[in-house]
């Protein structure tokens, strides 16, 4: 597989910021978007005018000073071009999004000579509205791919990494995560160029590694808001440590491990999502607090108009809420994310609802007991705390 030549599916923040990194690293480039017009535009000002350069430009003091993408960096509309040319695809768009991508993908991938690998960097959860099953972006195209599983490898990048971080060449160590020999393609043709500015850790499980991304985005959510509720600084220490329970058990539930979490890609990422401005979901939920009305269909929509990019964690709640509702599992942090993101209310009914996520959660242990843990080996799938009935008093 010739890893030269890379493409970026969605000129999105993250898809603009490694255009930039891969272009540093001599590679060529491909991004597809279908719009032709911004194509055009990035092609001869090398720049993208619709996300990530107006940040630079605030953190570099003037978009005069925003470097311009390499000559080898062209962007494109001809999906099939690009799947044909390139056996490495770098697919940063929403989780929302890859469905009908995939649809696309399917015919082009079945027609072409040779393999491909889908390096996967999202970060969201989707659910099936009739059975309310979770699943990763990973599950996603292998079950939508099912029948070409001899045509492509699925890798995913986890992180902790922020896009501009990327694009300015700052030192950033991501998570890589699939199979054994694919990723490892990836980390040593792909991610090692230049080790002072990205290098990489690798991860046998996937499907944890992608649920800690899509999860830390609801409690960045959580974060932003509470940091406006003058709660102390001693409670986001609590919202850290007991997200992390939520994040584990429904990891499991998902068919990750435990360990995921305490890597990288989970504590690692998990941090820096909820500790920087540079997270769009911590930005969410502080914005959320701020331009609350009572009425959140009308607050988000004005949250979305403040941010560059497309924030995660409001989405993938929703998603999550199903998901919980149809195990009956007790989970009061992110139970109180989608009532405060979704449901009506008062700022002062926001604070209590936090207070109570925190202070007065049920459990009353910080470890595993050994009866636990061989339950959770025996019988992952049944083993978690349920929020109603007989279950929930274990």
């Amino acid at each position: 597989m010739d890893s030269s030549k890379i493409a970026i599916i969605g000129p999105g923040r993250l898809g603009t910021s490694l255009a930039y990194k891969l272009g540093r690293d001599d590679r060529e480039v491909t991004i597809y978007y279908h719009d032709a017009e911004l194509c055009r535009v990035i092609n001869e000002e090398h720049l993208n005018p619709k996300h990530l350069t107006d940040d630079l430009g605030k953190i570099l003091g003037g978009r005069e000073k925003v470097p311009r993408l390499s000559p080898n960096v062209s962007a494109t509309n001809d999906l099939e071009r690009v799947v044909e040319e390139n056996d490495f695809i770098i697919l940063s768009i929403t989780m929302n999004r890859l469905p009908e991508l995939l649809n696309y993908l399917k015919p082009i991938i079945a027609k072409k000579n040779g393999s491909t690998c889908l390096i996967s960097p999202i970060k969201g959860l989707a659910s099936d509205e009739k059975t309310r099953e979770l699943i990763t972006p990973s599950q996603l195209i292998n079950n939508s791919l099912f029948d070409l599983r001899h045509k492509y490898e699925v890798v995913c990048m986890g992180g902790p990494f922020f896009d501009v971080d990327i694009a300015l060449g700052k030192p950033v160590c991501v998570t890589i995560a699939g199979n054994r020999k694919m990723s490892e393609i990836v980390r040593t043709d792909i991610i090692k160029c230049n080790r002072k500015e990205l290098t990489s850790y690798y991860n046998f499980d996937i499907v944890g590694v992608e649920a800690c991304g899509a999860l830390k985005n609801i409690v960045a959510n959580i974060k932003g808001i509470t940091d406006c509720l003058n709660l102390g600084a001693s409670l986001p220490g609590t919202i850290f440590a007991r997200s992390g329970v939520e994040i584990r058990s429904l990891s499991k539930l998902l068919g990750g491990s435990f360990q995921a979490f305490h890597s990288q890609a989970g504590v690692g990422d998990l941090y820096i999502t909820v500790s920087s401005d540079a997270s769009k979901n911590y930005r969410y939920g502080t914005f959320f607090y701020e331009l609350f009305n009572g009425n959140p269909i009308e607050t988000n929509i004005k949250v979305l108009e403040k941010i560059d990019g497309t924030p995660e964690g409001p989405n993938t709640i929703r998603n999550v809420y199903r998901y919980l509702e149809k195990k009956n599992m007790y989970s009061p942090l992110f139970n109180c994310a989608y009532k405060i993101f979704n449901e009506g209310g008062t700022k002062e009914e926001i604070k209590e609802r936090i207070i109570q996520a925190c202070q007065f959660d049920r459990r009353n242990k910080e470890y595993i007991g050994p009866v636990s843990r061989f339950l959770y080996k025996l019988i992952p799938n049944l083993w978690y705390r349920r929020n109603k009935g007989i279950l929930s008093k274990l």
